[in-house]
């Protein structure tokens, strides 16, 4: 299936800032520094009028050679600024709600771009460069397709159908479907918005009417409510659940039923649906799913596990060899590799349960373990099935005291920093969430 895999957990990674630069020099010309900057500056070939700005903003807008800003020279701009954290979109939706303003927001992420049209305080539509965001991946997303139907879809698509309406040709979906899932669209789009943490929007004085696929009436301001609530509570799901590729298990220990309102959630848990699976089986989506997935881990009814890891034990090894190369490198870099090395011998012979792991597999000189070697190692100590349970375990352990140990000898604020760059790699060597 072309776009139905597992969904990304993170937005898009941003370039680096210097390639959206421009330079302007003492005789007022602008010259592009980075590929991004040229790359825009290229696309809005024409003649711009400079209006009034602060002195570290400039602000342009297309007029065309008489430099007055006619009906064809594009919407006014009635509203923009920069993102800077997540949230910062609520409050100017809320300005656009209660005013009961009509336009287009758009909000730009990276290289991702959204827009929400409005009337009278209300979003009747939205879309999306986001591919997890298209109407077909939302559909698929919530279970309301088959990879092998958003394929079949897909293919009328390039003979210029509209996805919904070759949904309904194919009698995959009824339209009173395709209706509901664009009003879904909308608002996930909208909440993708509210979520942004870094990028720009503007809000436009009107729009075509002909981009609105389906005038949806989704409330402004009920977006806002379940949007903050998501902001608020995803902060809370994650230290439990990292991402949507972990996999809930029934707790044989625990008895009794779960509450009723999660028990067709409970029922589909089978050891093997990972989040994202379990949103799309029972149609709840991944959101409300982590939330379920959530109340019963604190009702104890359910566990969870990291995602099995591709490429087996070797993989393992090799998250924590990424992880004990950086730590190594800081440490070297400020001439106390040996000490770190040291630290590390003593706290795997303290232990007693390394010598096993280690054996004939390191650490070599730059304090690496022999994958292969590691890794069989694992399976000789461990039973087949918990193997790879038990070398997250030990690894988890032995690159966190890595951390502690580069802190303990060269201070606080390193070992902040390695905890920041490392919490991915941890979090992959956490044997249980």
């Amino acid at each position: 299936m072309r776009n139905a895999g597992k969904s990304c957990t993170l937005v898009p990674s941003m370039k680096e800032a210097r390639s959206e630069l421009v330079r302007i020099n003492d005789k007022g010309e602008a010259h592009p520094i980075g590929n991004v900057a040229s790359q825009r500056m290229r696309a809005r070939e024409g003649a711009y009028r400079m209006l009034p700005a602060p002195g570290h903003v400039i602000f342009m807008r297309y007029t065309g050679e008489d430099g007055r800003r006619d009906e064809d020279d594009g919407a006014i701009v009635k509203l923009s600024g920069e993102i800077t954290q997540p949230g910062t979109m609520c409050d100017i939706i809320s300005l656009v709600a209660q005013s009961g303003w009509g336009g287009e927001m758009l909000v730009f992420d990276g290289l991702s771009a959204r827009s929400l049209f409005f009337e009278a305080g209300n979003v009747i539509g939205a879309q999306t460069t986001v591919d997890d965001e298209r109407l077909g991946m939302i559909m698929y997303r919530f279970g309301a397709i088959t990879p092998e139907q958003h394929e079949q879809i897909l293919a009328q698509v390039e003979s210029g159908s509209r996805f919904g309406a070759a949904a309904v040709e194919l009698s995959i979906l009824s339209q009173e479907q395709v209706f509901k899932y664009l009003r879904k669209q909308s608002e996930e789009i909208a909440f993708a918005c509210l979520g942004v943490g870094d990028g720009t929007f503007f809000f436009l004085n009107g729009f075509d009417d002909s981009r609105v696929v389906a005038r949806q009436n989704v409330s402004a301001n009920a977006i806002l409510m379940d949007g903050v609530t998501r902001i608020d509570e995803v902060k809370y799901f994650r230290q439990r659940i990292p991402s949507s590729e972990y996999v809930p298990q029934l707790n044989a220990a625990k008895e009794g039923a779960p509450p009723a309102e999660l028990a067709d959630v409970y029922a589909a848990i089978n050891g093997l649906l990972d989040i994202e699976d379990l949103g799309r089986e029972t149609g709840r989506g991944e959101f409300q799913i982590t939330k379920d997935v959530y109340a019963l881990l604190q009702s104890r009814h359910v566990l969870i596990h990291p995602p099995p890891m591709a490429g087996g034990l070797t993989a393992v090894v090799a998250v924590a060899n990424e992880a004990l190369r950086l730590i190594h490198q800081e440490a070297d870099s400020q001439g106390k590799g040996t000490t770190l090395r040291a630290a590390l011998v003593s706290f795997a012979a303290g232990a007693g349960v390394y010598d096993s792991l280690f054996s004939n597999a390191g650490p070599d000189e730059g304090g690496l373990l022999n994958a292969d070697a590691t890794a069989k190692n694992a399976g000789l100590v461990a039973d087949a099935d918990d193997a790879e349970l038990y070398l997250k375990q030990m690894l988890h352990e032995y690159v966190s005291f890595g951390i502690f140990s580069a802190g303990a000898t060269m201070g606080e604020e390193l070992e902040a920093k390695l905890k920041s760059d490392l919490s991915p790699a941890l979090a992959r060597l956490q044997p249980q969430g």
